[in-house]
This record gives structure tokens, sequence and C-alpha cells, in this order.
């Protein structure tokens, strides 16, 4: 029979066979241009490609130690940082004492200018209020003193919200001599069922040397006392 060449590469090398009839030799096993080729037997071949693989996965756990290590140095604060974070705190601290401190100072300076405004002699502070329970939504206030305008104020609903729960507010705080006075106070507002409600009371009094304090409470036409009430503080 005649014989016929057939080549096939087989991991990087070149095998040639030639061959005849039925009999058949292998013929010698030619490198593919480069010396440094040779042909490698196939359990050698599963050796070596089994000691990559080990390598390989012995650099990927040491690789994966380092990487642990370094994460867990970087978790751990350090001494510089709780360091750091002792002289924040500190310092909070510290500001929080400093802020304390100036609001005494202020609340001082508040009572020192209201001797140096509104000595004892002449001073009249005027303080307003509702009646516990009371549904009449306060709009303003108007104040007058000797016929003469003091204070007129109106209301915002957390203010008039704020008199429902118990508040006090100061509406008023002036100079007034010594002796016999009229204070009037006019109230608008409106109603539960929605209705306006206009009301104006006049009260003498009268003003010695210590200060004065007049209360004033409100309580709308449905209450146990309606109307305005006057009382000294």
């Amino acid at each position: 029979m005649r014989a016929h060449d057939r080549a096939f590469i087989t991991g990087g090398l070149l095998h040639r066979r030639l061959v005849h009839g039925i009999g058949a030799r292998t013929a010698h096993l030619v490198s593919w241009a480069d010396p440094a080729f040779r042909l490698m037997p196939p359990e050698i071949h599963q050796v070596e490609t089994n000691s990559g693989t080990i390598g390989r996965e012995q650099m990927r756990k040491h690789f994966l130690v380092v990487m642990s290590a370094l994460l867990c140095m970087c978790a751990r604060p350090s001494p510089a940082d709780e360091n750091a974070r002792a002289q924040m705190k500190g310092l909070d601290e510290q500001v929080q004492e400093v802020k304390s401190d100036v609001l005494s100072i202020a609340a001082e300076l508040n009572q020192l200018e209201e001797k140096l405004l509104y000595p004892s002699d002449t001073h009249l502070a005027v303080f307003v209020s509702m009646a516990h329970g009371e549904t009449l939504r306060l709009d303003a206030v108007q104040i007058h003193i000797d016929g003469q305008l003091a204070t007129h104020y109106i209301y915002s609903f957390k203010e008039l919200d704020a008199l429902r729960r118990g508040g006090v507010q100061r509406i008023y705080s002036g100079n007034i001599a010594t002796g016999a006075h009229e204070l009037e106070v006019a109230v608008s507002g409106k109603l539960a069922n929605g209705k306006d409600y206009n009301q104006t009371e006049r009260f003498p009094f009268t003003k010695e040397i210590k200060p004065k304090l007049i209360g004033v409470t409100f309580a709308g036409p449905d209450g146990p006392q309606p109307g305005i009430h006057l009382g000294d503080w």
C-alpha cells in the first residue's frame, strides 16, 4: 500500500508518523525549530502540572493570610487614634463648660440690665396667662396704662398652645411713678364655636416704692369664671 505522511501537533511538539500498510513505525521526534522543545512523557507532564497547581494554591493561601493580617492591623485603632479621640472628648467637655459659663453670664447680665433699666422704685411688669382648660383661641392682647398704649401683642399658634398648657408670658416691663394708676386690658380672639370674642376691662392699681408685678388671667364666656381677672404676683 502506498505510504503517506500524516503530521500533527501535540503539546507544542511536531510528530511525524510514517504509515506503511498494516504495520507502522514511529519516526524520531523532531523539535519545532527550537532545541528547547522536547517530548515530555505524559506522566512527567502530569506531575509538573500538579506541581504548578499546588504552587498556585499555596501562593493564594499566603496572599489571603497576608491580606487578613493587614486588615486586622487597619481595623485595630492605633495609639495615635485613641489619643486623638481622647483629645476630642476633652475639647467637647471644655466647649460645654464654656457654653454653660456663657449662659450663666448672660443671665446675670440680663438681671443687671433690668436693675439698671427698671429700678425697683419705678419698675412695673405685667404677666398674662389663661385659665385652666380654657378653649378660647387668643389672637391678640392690648394693654394701656393711664390711657397710653403700653403694648400690643399678636399670638402665634405655638404661643397660644403654651398658654393653654399653663405657660405665663411677661407681656410688658417698664417704669412708672409711684402712686395711683389705671390698667386697661383688651382681648380679641375666637370661641370654640367660631364666633369672634372681644373683651375690655379697666383696673385701678397703686404703684409703691417696691417693684409692681401684675398678673392678668383670661377666660372665655363658657368658663366657670369668665372675663379678665387681675391679681398681684
